[in-house]
């Protein structure tokens, strides 16, 4: 069997956290994940569970009071958080893109579409205004945006929901990144521009070969996308495996808790299953498992030690990790 290519991303036991005067939160604690060329790894999870400030800690966006506290970040090779700020300036944008949720209040509002993605060619390309044009008429077509031409003179908020994210992903392809980060991309839109978006992301991904993170709450997004999916938690990743092998075993009683939760049609059911309680603070994090007061299976096992001991990530199938006490020794009998 041909061996895997080497990860172009490597993320190991990342830890950002927040310094405020209520005490510290710790939003990422303990993450690690791999992304290879041309593969697109979910990360999903609840609201506030960590996973745009793990994506904006790999672009070292970070502002006081957060700061990374440990880990490493390797790309291609290099430790992004031994590099420079000047380093990782050059870097962003050109290796690594990031399209960020809700495009209006990513794009400038006083700025024409066309002056933005020429600015991006200029700094990292090099282009003048006349050749950079050119250039970013090509990525707006790219895009699937019609008459792109006529499009780079529109203002942000002469374009649909749909087409300013199209500009965003444009902007976020013009100088050929190797990983793009999409932080929510289909957030707020329709379900048919949503499908449009989510194939756009996918013909890229097979034409150009881009590593792509895709973060979502939502899972059948990330079920029609991802090769290989981390579930987080509470600021942890808790489950990590193939989307395939995911979906068909989910082994965390928390993802268990996100797939039986989707709505499916046709299911003549009144209510939707739902995770009981809340997610903890992330200043004041309970001993033990994050998730042990909400988990119907500690309860079922009576499993004591959830409450007192946090358990380490487990494989208790091939290249199936998850955080869970119940798979200590291995697969439970059913």
């Amino acid at each position: 069997m041909a061996e895997k290519p080497d990860a172009l991303l490597k993320v190991r036991d990342l830890k950002t956290y927040f310094f405020t005067k209520a005490g510290t939160v710790k939003a990422v604690d303990g993450v690690s994940f791999e992304v290879r060329r041309g593969e697109v790894r979910g990360i999903v999870g609840e609201s506030g569970c960590g996973k745009s400030i793990t994506s904006l800690s790999i672009l070292q966006l970070i502002d006081k009071p957060g700061r990374i506290v440990s880990g490493e970040i390797i790309f291609d090779g290099s430790n992004l958080l031994e590099k420079s700020r000047s380093a990782m300036a050059q870097l962003r944008g050109k290796r690594i893109s990031m399209i960020f949720q809700e495009p209006r209040s990513s794009l400038n509002p006083v700025f024409k579409i066309g002056n933005q993605l020429v600015e991006v060619l200029r700094i990292h390309e090099g282009l003048n205004r006349l050749v950079g044009r050119e250039r970013a008429s090509k990525l707006l077509a790219q895009v699937g945006i019609p008459s792109p031409d006529e499009r780079l003179d529109n203002f942000p908020h002469e374009m649909s929901g749909g087409m300013a994210q199209r500009v965003m992903i444009a902007m976020g392809l013009a100088c050929a990144p190797d990983l793009l980060i999409a932080d929510e991309p289909t957030t707020a839109l329709d379900v048919t521009i949503q499908a449009q978006v989510l194939d756009l992301l996918r013909h890229l991904r097979d034409e150009m070969d881009v590593a792509i993170i895709l973060i979502t709450h939502d899972m059948g997004v990330v079920a029609e996308m991802a090769d290989h999916i981390t579930v987080m938690y509470a600021g942890t990743a808790v489950e990590e495996a193939s989307t395939e092998e995911l979906f068909e075993h989910p082994l965390h009683p928390y993802t268990q808790g996100l797939i039986a939760s989707i709505p499916i049609m046709g299911n003549r059911k009144n209510t939707l299953e739902v995770i009981p309680g809340t997610v903890p603070s992330l200043i004041d994090m309970p001993v033990g498992c994050r998730f042990a007061d909400r988990c119907k299976t500690r309860i079922e096992f009576e499993l004591e030690k959830c409450t007192v001991e946090e358990p380490p990530i487990l494989e208790p199938l091939p290249g199936h990790g998850v955080r869970c006490w119940i798979y200590e020794d291995g697969m439970p009998d059913a």
